[in-house]
């Protein structure tokens, strides 16, 4: 039996449910095992990863002291204990990083087939379907369709899919239903949620507030870790390409606001700040990730697809105006952005995370009432193909163009 079957069989006994632990979606942190890292990475490489991309506001280095030969990690910034992390002298002298994923240039393409040996795991992002109102997902207007995000993105992945493997590329996703992966539900997490609130320094709550708190527990955190888990123990891809539609707020979801502004960006693994960090979990998966040096893969692949979708569908980048929710990847290219998410963190990987279009502007709702289709179809006086097969044309050019130079 493997781990993974391990976990789900644990987290259906009968007897284990009932004293569900404060988290059962996390293990504690490994510091042990950041010894595979030695001699990985320069403390010069180290320090500008940490500072420019990871932690820009500075605060790891109140757990953190580099010197050119080793990197001092307290687990807590006010333990005595460190752990050792022994640098390379110089990028000539570093060790290979020990890792599931394929560089570009371990691969092996095959004439017609740019993407062979190459493994994608697609992850669409959200739930769908029946969960689609409790993830606060959905919305409609009068007799339309309702606009559901994870039956979009779970649409999406399937269209992606088969391109990708007419391509020569291994493609599995990270679900193949609408609904979650996770066997954790809302009322599991019961205890969790109320030591979130002891937390936050609540000592009241209503019957109402508990239960949504199981809930957003349950689908941005439980079901985010159990994807996570699948792809790092499972599928071990070379590349992560998490699928979602972008939006604004709309408002009540019976009586939704359309508003212009249909854009797109793309994100990646960065800009972890201190009040992020404060648990010790989080900032293991950090220097995991980072240690990883994935940064640079997920740069290249993430400016492809970015150009790709630019050349594709003619949409404007969105822009973040506050530093501490994200930072720019690539200055020359202003769709990229450094972001500190949870499934970009916790899939070892490279990921890349797709926010395309704006679900709730006019133009976008109308294409995508109109569903999937083939040729084009003339809305508000202009031809469109369908909205699925642009999204899925767009990233589909930006991975030949990249791993089929």
């Amino acid at each position: 039996m493997n781990f993974f079957c391990f976990v789900v069989l644990l987290l259906f006994s009968p007897v284990l449910l009932a004293t569900t632990p404060k988290e059962p979606w996390t293990s504690p942190p490994r510091w042990a095992s950041l010894a595979r890292f030695n001699d990985t990475i320069t403390a010069t490489e180290l320090e500008k990863l940490l500072q420019t991309v990871y932690v820009p506001d500075g605060s790891w280095k109140s757990w953190i002291t580099i010197t050119p030969e080793t990197a001092f990690i307290k687990p807590s910034p006010g333990e005595a204990q460190r752990i050792q992390l022994s640098l390379a002298a110089s990028p000539q002298e570093c060790q290979p990083v020990p890792r599931y994923w394929k560089a570009p240039q371990e691969r092996s393409p095959l004439p017609g087939k740019p993407l062979a040996g190459l493994t994608i795991a697609l992850d669409p992002g959200h739930l769908g379907g029946a969960w689609a109102k409790m993830e606060e997902r959905w919305f409609k207007i009068g007799h339309t369709h309702p606009v559901e995000e994870g039956t979009m993105t779970f649409y999406e992945a399937l269209l992606i899919a088969n391109r990708l493997r007419s391509l020569g590329a291994t493609v599995q996703l990270t679900k193949t239903h609408l609904g979650p992966t996770t066997p954790l539900r809302p009322s599991m997490l019961r205890q969790a949620a109320i030591d979130q609130f002891h937390e936050e320094g609540r000592t009241t709550w209503t019957h109402r507030q508990l239960k949504w708190l199981e809930e957003i527990l349950f689908y941005r955190t439980a079901e985010i870790h159990y994807r996570a888990q699948r792809v790092n123990q499972e599928l071990r891809p070379d590349l992560v390409i998490c699928l979602h539609f972008d939006a604004e707020e709309w408002g009540d979801a019976k009586h939704p606001q359309l508003i212009p502004s249909n854009r797109f960006h793309i994100l990646i693994s960065g800009n972890f700040n201190g009040s992020e960090l404060r648990k010790e979990n989080d900032r293991y998966i950090m220097l995991r990730k980072l240690l990883g040096q994935v940064h640079d893969e997920e740069v290249g692949i993430a400016n492809a697809i970015a150009k790709a979708f630019e050349a594709t569908t003619s949409l404007p980048p969105f822009t973040y105006h506050n530093p501490t929710k994200a930072r720019p990847a690539l200055k020359e290219n202003p769709y990229l952005w450094n972001r500190n998410l949870l499934a970009s963190r916790l899939m070892e990987a490279p990921v890349i995370f797709c926010e395309a279009y704006s679900m709730n502007d006019p133009l976008i709702f109308q294409r995508i009432q109109l569903g999937d289709y083939d040729g084009t179809r003339l809305i508000q006086g202009k031809k469109f193909p369908s909205i699925y097969r642009e999204y899925a044309d767009a990233v589909t050019q930006g991975l030949v163009n990249y791993f089929g130079k």
